[in-house]
């Protein structure tokens, strides 16, 4: 029996990085990703986020890990209790609003982002009002996502 191997080694600096879903958030696809070295079942990118970047208190419909590379953030959760977080910090957001949290990045932080899936449509994130506790997501932000698509089908 012949065996080829599947081992795959990426290298970061090969990769491009493109807008995140904030201003101020760089991106990177790594694995997971169609263009990307594609998977069964995990997805993971490498987000940077330059000082003073604010991302709103939001869910997201899976599981989200992060882990903290360099740099340092305030994480706070859905009753608003602070976190600080710096290198070697790992974020775990269970998927539903109770799993919601918004950054707000003090010095430049860098950290991967890890999912339990490679649907894209499953990455999207809900922005919550904090003063009613809705949730939302604007059209804009599901199409950027690749979570809807304007394709005819006919």
């Amino acid at each position: 029996m012949e065996i080829k191997s599947t081992l795959k080694v990426i290298n970061e600096a090969d990769v491009k990085g493109r807008r995140g879903v904030t201003d101020g958030q760089t991106y990177q696809r790594l694995i997971g990703w169609p263009e990307a070295t594609e998977t069964d079942r995990v997805r993971i990118g490498r987000a940077t986020y330059q000082p003073g970047t604010y991302e709103q208190l939001h869910w997201h419909p899976i599981e989200a890990c992060y882990y903290v590379i360099s740099g340092h953030a305030t994480v706070r959760n859905f009753e608003g209790k602070e976190f600080e977080v710096g290198p070697g910090s790992v974020i775990y957001a269970p998927a539903g609003i109770a799993g919601a949290h918004e950054w707000e990045v003090k010095e430049a932080l860098e950290l991967l982002d890890i999912r339990a899936t490679n649907e894209t449509n499953r990455k999207i994130q809900f922005t919550v009002d904090k003063k009613t506790k809705r949730s939302y997501i604007d059209l804009e932000d599901l199409a950027y996502r690749e979570a809807i698509s304007f394709k005819s089908h006919y």
